[in-house]
């Protein structure tokens, strides 16, 4: 038997243990939220950390089971080379540890076994054979230096989609990435400038808008998984160039999902070309996650039509949008997310010195570390009028549920983001750390520096193959509500790691503003808050699990 052979009956093997494991963390987790076979939302509160410690371990084993099957495919191909293989050794090893015996749920939060009396479970997962040889092998420094010794070698991890056309997609948007995008970043970021015209333009004509939709609405139909590989290389030169897509993703979902047939043929085609750029306006201040405490009013105006009066927070890229997606209340009486309906509402490009030229909205920038490009705003409505045909699919009440629907795909996309920021930090750590010479060596000499960069390569492909399935999923047409939570809340923790351990390897010019990994550690700390902060995806997962929807 080869020592591929090897691996991969390995990999397969210890997979199933570990979601075995999950299997009696879940029974685990019952017992204390469900003892009468329903869960209950006190006891869910009650037993948070229990619910979101089966979250991580559910998720860790989710990369581990995604990352065997990557394994597997690139050995039945004939692909799998050294290099893949110690970042598989690295990678799975590692997490099998982590669940064995703590799970870092945040710097200062471990999920231990012993927290759901699994100590018992945990000691035979870390004896089963496969999973005792992966961990061996994780722990060796000799792993670690062999994976950064293939690296030094030019020999890069294995990037293929398996599919040819996606292949192509990558390469085609890396070229356009690294130059057009990559030279310029850091000078936008430190201008605090938004992405120029010009870029956004370039970026419609290349289809960025419209990956996902139909081309009977003019795009491309390529899914999700397309989405994502786009994603990463736009979020690998800067994540708001990743970002742009994220409001047209969200706005075409709710369009095609919900609109009416009229609504898709006016709008679907203009976001697919980039001639409309959306923005998403949902949140409030106070109400955070909380969307069933929205208190936005949208009163029909006799005659026909809507007004909106209210304050809305958070606003990305609203100045320069001309659609905004608008969550409201239109049920008076209603206190919770059955009273919310979804506004299609137009309103004009504005400027620097007047961000929102149009009568019954007002609002200004929010200054913020990092995620610059398209800027952050408040934004007040007094007496804004949106016309009769404004109302998504023409029927109140149905905003939230509508809302729901895009869930799924805009965390598949913003775990896509993640992904391409955990490659630029992981790029910047190991160029830093070959050129820096310290007592008469380059830095990556030094196994404290090494080992940082052979687990950030590691846990980022595991990550993007985590991504991939949920993005494969959700091209299924399946509910893939707990694989998008997943993949978004490991995505997240990954891109946040992967920056800050770049800057440390740069030490103090990594504080130096004008070095690059400035830039990416600020961006990297917004994925554990937008979209869902990492405690409303564990809750997500937890809830799913328990509800039994995997």
């Amino acid at each position: 038997m080869s020592e591929s052979t090897k691996l991969i009956q390995h990999l397969h093997s210890a997979a199933e243990a570990a979601r075995e494991f999950v299997t009696e963390a879940r029974r685990a987790v019952e017992q204390r939220c469900a003892p009468s076979g329903r869960v209950e939302a006190r006891l869910l509160t009650q037993h948070q950390r229990a619910v979101h410690g089966l979250a991580w371990v559910a998720t860790t084993v989710g990369a581990i089971g995604s990352a065997a099957k990557w394994g597997a495919r690139l050995a039945a191909q004939n692909q799998l080379r050294a290099v893949d293989e110690l970042v598989l050794m690295l990678g799975v090893g590692e997490y099998l540890a982590q669940i064995t015996s703590g799970i870092p749920m945040s710097q200062n939060e471990i999920f231990r076994p012993a927290e759901l009396g699994l100590e018992r479970a945990a000691q035979a997962l870390a004896g089963h054979t496969s999973a005792h040889w992966l961990i061996a092998r994780a722990a060796d420094s000799d792993t670690r230096r062999a994976l950064v010794d293939e690296l030094r070698a030019e020999r890069s991890v294995t990037e293929t989609a398996f599919d040819e056309d996606l292949d192509v997609i990558r390469d085609q948007f890396r070229r356009f990435a690294g130059n057009e995008i990559m030279p310029h970043a850091h000078a936008w970021h430190l201008a605090d400038a938004l992405i120029p015209d010009e870029v956004v333009a370039q970026l419609g004509e290349l289809g960025v808008f419209g990956v996902s939709i139909s081309p009977d609405f003019g795009g491309m139909g390529l899914g999700k998984r397309a989405m994502c590989i786009v994603t990463e290389e736009l979020s690998r030169a800067w994540i708001a160039a990743g970002s742009l897509g994220t409001r047209s993703e969200i706005a075409a979902e709710l369009i095609n999902c919900g609109g009416t047939e009229a609504q898709k043929e006016e709008w679907l085609p203009k976001i697919a070309s980039g001639k409309v750029l959306p923005t998403a306006v949902f949140t409030e201040p106070d109400t955070g996650s909380d969307l069933g405490s929205l208190r936005t009013r949208a009163t029909s105006i006799p005659g026909g039509g809507w007004r909106i009066d209210g304050n809305k927070t958070w606003i990305t890229h609203a100045s320069r949008s001309d659609l905004m997606t608008l969550l409201a209340r239109t049920e008076p009486g209603s206190t919770d997310h059955n009273g919310l309906s979804m506004f299609l509402a137009p309103k004009p490009r504005g400027t620097k010195d007047q961000p929102f030229p149009v009568r019954g909205m007002s609002g200004g920038e929010i200054p913020v570390l990092g995620y610059r490009g398209m800027k952050e705003y408040d934004i007040a409505f007094d007496g804004f009028e949106i016309g009769s045909d404004g109302l998504l699919g023409g029927v109140p009440g149905q905003g939230f549920r509508q809302l729901m629907q895009t869930f799924e795909g805009a965390r598949i996309q913003t775990a896509a983001r993640a992904v391409g920021v955990a490659w630029r930090a992981f790029e910047l750590g190991w160029r830093y750390a070959n050129d820096r010479k310290q007592f008469g060596s380059p830095i990556v000499e030094f196994p404290r520096v090494s080992d940082k960069l052979a687990m950030m390569v590691a846990e980022t492909v595991l990550v993007r193959e985590l991504t991939h399935f949920a993005a494969e999923e959700k091209d299924k047409g399946m509910r893939c509500d707990v694989e998008a939570g997943m993949a978004k809340l490991l995505a997240a923790r990954v891109a946040w790691s992967n920056a800050d351990n770049a800057l440390q390897i740069h030490g103090g010019n990594g504080y130096a503003l004008e070095f690059e990994i400035s830039r990416v550690l600020c961006d990297a700390r917004i994925l554990n808050i937008f979209e869902g902060a990492a405690e409303i995806q564990a809750q997500v997962i937890g809830r799913g699990l328990l509800a039994g929807a995997r």
